[in-house]
């Protein structure tokens, strides 16, 4: 079982095992609200089994005092470098093993459970690559706890994309997409737990495109940096998976089990595509050593955001012990479906 760290721990968090790594305001940005309460007035939620913490660097997710996962809502880079925000790191399985990575030294743009495109486009202009950290930053300008239901906690977000290539007569960064995101823990049932993602796209600006690696590979969208294991498997509603270059048609979830922890049990984490989801099911980019997995969309053709109606992309993770095959994942998807959209925005 894990040992209990303080939230405050969190604030660096333990699995970043790479050193240099500091708050930086390049890459990211922070504009506070009057409606904010100032950083040393920590907010949280205290009334639901899942409690959510705020600190200077984000929000820890805890159940009782076992840690769940870390928003990171301000900045870190590597030396200046690869600034980013607006993400997970770590997420803990439920025996404390930490499942993600950030900074990893075969990608240092990689980080933990995050969304993002190489192609950032406002009308046939190129605005940056949110993917490799290129002139782009996640402008996370308001943040809410909510206790949806008795059991559940949830963070919602709102962001601003804003680039240093789209700016205003002032010469200024000016907003071009409007993000809601939504990210919402379940306490844990059994043997797993449910996380669940929702995140609205809205343009700000007429032609806003976005779309994954204008090649073959074509990766982009929801994707998990998570460690990989020697003995790690991967298992689709397809049966056993074998990771390619190219996207692959494996069914709406993808589960990716091993011995997370040398002297642990099998454990692992699915990802479940919801079938609200455009081209539902989804393909798949995996990699069994040294790189991402990822939910593709919308591929290597951008798509248009619109600005009267957002894009809603939802998935959902499955943090498990025991491999693929325990956990009745068929079952989990069917579930999933059958649930509406919060659209609490």
């Amino acid at each position: 079982m894990r040992s209990q760290t303080s939230v405050v721990a969190l604030v660096v968090p333990l699995a970043v095992a790479v050193a240099g790594i500091l708050v930086a305001s390049a890459g990211c940005s922070r504009v506070r609200m009057p409606t904010d309460k100032p950083p040393e007035r920590a907010r949280e939620s205290v009334s639901q089994p899942i409690r959510i913490v705020e600190t200077e660097e984000g929000f820890a997710f805890l159940e009782g005092e076992e840690e769940v996962l870390f928003y990171q809502r301000e900045p870190k880079s590597l030396n200046g470098k690869y600034s980013r925000c607006h993400y997970i790191h770590p997420l803990f399985g439920l025996d404390g093993e930490i499942l993600t990575e950030d900074f990893p030294s075969d990608h240092l743009h990689h980080r933990g459970i995050f969304w993002a495109w190489h192609q950032v486009l406002v009308g046939d202009k190129k605005v940056g690559d949110a993917w490799s950290l290129e002139d782009i930053s996640w402008d996370v300008y308001n943040a809410e706890i909510l206790g949806l239901d008795s059991q559940t906690s949830a963070l919602e977000l709102d962001v601003f994309w804003k680039s240093p290539l789209w700016t205003d007569a002032d010469g200024q960064p000016k907003p071009f997409v409007k993000e809601t995101t939504l990210i919402r823990v379940y306490p844990a049932s059994g043997d797993i737990r449910k996380i669940d993602f929702e995140i609205s796209l809205l343009a700000l600006e007429d032609g806003v495109r976005i779309g994954g690696a204008a090649n073959e590979k074509a990766y982009g969208g929801f994707s998990t940096r998570i460690r990989l294991p020697k003995d790690i498997s991967f298992t689709g509603q397809v049966g056993d998976v074998t990771p390619a270059g190219t996207p692959i048609e494996a069914g709406p979830w993808l589960d990716f089990s091993g011995h997370f922890q040398e002297d642990g049990q099998v454990s692992g984490l699915a990802i479940l595509s919801h079938r609200s989801l455009p081209g539902f099911p989804q393909r798949w980019i995996l990699r069994r050593a040294g790189s991402m997995q990822n939910a593709v969309y919308p591929g290597r053709e951008p798509v248009s955001l619109s600005r009267a109606e957002p894009l809603v992309l939802r998935y959902r993770l499955i943090v498990h012990r025991d491999g693929a095959q325990e956990v009745s994942l068929d079952k989990l998807q069917a579930q999933y479906n059958s649930e509406g959209n919060q659209q609490i925005w």
